[in-house]
């Protein structure tokens, strides 16, 4: 017996297979959990909570969006300046600092999703996504936005527009890209291909 729960041991040690899975759950079967039991397991629902928090919505929540984005717009004399975002909480919290800096009647934050978000009458966009999907946000800009339009995006470049100019370091840098210039660079750059 001293032999068996010693291979027990090493094998808790090294690490758990599938058996190991089944004896554990067939140990802990009808036995109560108990304060202890409850608190570890309030524990871990806390923590998985905390680590989709930090990993979804954190990212949203930095200060570098909500300033550099509606707000800072409004700030500047842009007028009317308008966000989207499909987080409701990100909404509310767009809201606050609106409301906190005295701006929440100059800036408006939309629960819409941008794919379906109408283009043709902006003038200047602020972009905050998330790199997987700016190829396809370049490609809806390109159909919708006029030739004057002036595309600002925070964090991430655009990945196949060349910027017009680039300012900060890290995390707080930022690309501007005008679309005549980009309509422009791509008909020479199709042109060039022909040839």
């Amino acid at each position: 017996m001293a032999e068996t729960d010693d291979c027990r041991a090493q094998h808790w040690r090294g690490g758990m297979d599938e058996d190991g899975a089944q004896e554990v759950v067939s140990a802990l079967e009808g036995k109560p959990l108990g304060v202890w039991g409850l608190l570890q397991i309030a524990g871990c629902t806390g923590l998985t909570a905390y680590s989709v928090w930090a990993l979804v919505l954190m990212p949203g929540f930095r200060k570098v969006p909500l300033k550099l984005q509606v707000l800072e717009a409004a700030r500047r004399g842009f007028s009317p300046a308008v966000g989207y975002e499909l987080n409701p909480w990100l909404v509310r919290l767009s809201y606050f600092y609106a409301w906190k800096s005295d701006y929440h009647r100059r800036v408006s934050y939309l629960r819409e999703d941008l794919w379906k978000v109408r283009l043709q009458d902006c003038k200047n966009i602020s972009i905050f996504l998330a790199p997987s999907v700016l190829t396809l946000l370049e490609n809806k800009m390109l159909e919708e936005l006029p030739d004057d339009a002036r595309v600002v995006t925070g964090r991430f470049p655009l990945p196949t527009w060349a910027p017009s100019t680039i300012i900060g370091e890290g995390t707080d840098r930022a690309w501007a890209y005008d679309l005549r210039t980009i309509r422009q660079a791509m008909t020479a750059n199709q042109h060039g291909t022909e040839v």
